[in-house]
């Protein structure tokens, strides 16, 4: 069943954990633009247009027998306008409700069916569809991601259906575990000064009950086109089998009008922002900090990656050995550049951001007292070369280990966001490449300009659990 990211504490560490994908060791593609890194870690590319606007991406590896399908919509969480909060989630479980051709728990049966997994995300970005399955089960998948493409079942029951189980999720998942919307929430409402980047993402009741059967349908003309899509295949494949078939069950959709999208843009922060809540069922308090990072893709973007291995990720970072292993104030800090994927497959304003559960008795204060010690002792000295190279050894080594996990689905991640945002598939040969050209002086220009206290937000909250509280 499709599921919305980090719906609760242990599944948010988890996907913050594994925020970057690698090449796998395998021989270089058929791409005209290639990156000068060695031949060992470069991902062969093989990308084309269909004339309906579709974006095919190619990605074989003989590994092992199986396959991984990812299809990329560009229409995500803060694609949302006022009034319609939630809608993007609730489509994203609209498109397993059957299809012309197959009826509903049919996509499902024939994946499980066949040994293979199925999923759905919904991100700030973008809604991914996603399929791991044997060699031999491929045509039938695309066959299956084509129908729902343009033959949805968009029938009244099935929203009524629908839209009920995502207001239960919400329940379940957010009103009724303690942290998640201070994670899911908080963070972002605080930081962001757009609506459309701080909304409540998982939508507010009264907007789930005003969703119409119109509203649904028309989203679906509009977002669920082909010249709004990116289809990326990964594993034991034949590069051009893969074109034929997307051709032959994707080619004869229509190009569809895209509306203007909406204004994401952030202002500069100027100011230092805080705020805070509490959570009923939280038996600790917690706190958290975010500040806006570079615009993807530029040099202070990758530097912005490397400060956040340094600083946050890992029990070897600064953070983590001040706050936990010498302060004791937690027993872990987590976090990193966008906390609902990874640092390559958004496209518009983004936050770095850290948390962590603290002791009832522990004075909150004290704690950022020490955060801001860390930080601002690194913007002042910045980091020599060696410190630097530990970093990006530590890049590269969880870039190849979620690359090389899950059956190919971290390179089919960032196929489809570099083809969907970028129009570039091959930019997956190219992290590593831009990582090692950082400097310690790019690093320092960054942390002085990204790192300021009046970039930055703090969120607090406080442990109604702790108190006697009830919902």
């Amino acid at each position: 069943m499709p599921r919305i990211w980090l719906t609760s504490l242990v599944t948010f560490l988890i996907v913050a954990g594994c925020g970057r994908q690698a090449p796998a060791p395998v021989e270089p593609g058929s791409t005209d633009s290639v990156a000068p890194v060695s031949k060992a870690t470069q991902v062969p590319v093989l990308y084309r247009t269909l004339d309906n606007g579709l974006k095919v991406v190619v990605s074989p590896d003989p590994t092992a027998p199986t396959a991984t399908v990812a299809v990329y919509y560009k229409v995500g969480l803060r694609s949302e306008p006022r009034g319609a909060t939630g809608f993007s989630h609730l489509f994203e479980h609209m498109m397993f409700q059957g299809s012309a051709n197959l009826p509903k728990g049919g996509f499902d049966k024939l994946i499980q069916g066949n040994g293979g997994v199925i999923q759905g995300q919904t991100k700030p970005d973008v809604t991914l569809y996603y399929e791991v399955v044997p060699t031999h089960v491929i045509e039938a998948v695309l066959w299956a991601e084509a129908d729902r493409m343009g033959r949805l079942a968009l029938t009244q029951e099935n929203l009524d259906n629908q839209r009920e189980v995502v207001k239960n999720e919400y329940r379940a998942k957010i009103q009724n575990q303690p942290y998640s919307g201070f994670i899911t929430v908080d963070i972002g409402a605080t930081a962001f000064e757009n609506w459309q980047n701080g909304h409540n993402f998982w939508g507010e009741m009264e907007d789930l009950d005003a969703a119409s059967l119109a509203a649904v349908t028309e989203f679906h003309e509009t977002y669920y086109a082909p010249n709004n899509a990116v289809i990326a295949v990964v594993g034991d494949v034949d590069p051009d089998e893969i074109f034929e078939l997307v051709e032959k069950y994707f080619g004869g959709f229509e190009v569809r009008p895209q509306p203007t999208p909406p204004d994401i843009s952030e202002p500069r922060q100027e100011a230092q922002k805080t705020s805070t809540s509490t959570d009923p069922l939280a038996p600790q308090p917690a706190l958290a900090f975010a500040y806006h990072v570079p615009e993807r893709g530029t040099p202070e973007h990758y530097a912005m990656g490397l400060i956040s291995l340094i600083l946050l990720e890992g029990q070897d970072s600064l953070l983590y050995r001040r706050l936990v292993a010498e302060k004791g104030f937690s027993s872990f800090v987590g976090g990193g550049i966008n906390l609902q994927g990874n640092m390559f497959d958004y496209d518009g304003p983004m936050l770095w951001s850290g948390y962590l559960i603290h002791d009832v008795g522990q004075d909150p204060q004290e704690i950022t007292a020490e955060i801001d010690d860390v930080i601002e002792t690194f913007r002042r000295t910045g980091v020599d070369q060696e410190t630097l190279d530990r970093a990006l050894t530590k890049f590269r080594s969880g870039f190849y280990d979620t690359q090389g996990s899950g059956f190919g689905l971290g390179r089919a991640e960032l196929l489809s966001a570099f083809a969907l945002f970028d129009d570039d598939p091959d930019k997956i040969n190219q992290i590593e490449t831009s990582m090692a050209t950082v400097t310690p002086e790019l690093i320092q220009q960054v942390a002085q300009e990204y790192l300021r206290p009046t970039n930055r937000s703090w969120i607090f909250l406080e442990a109604g659990a702790a108190q006697g509280g009830s919902r």
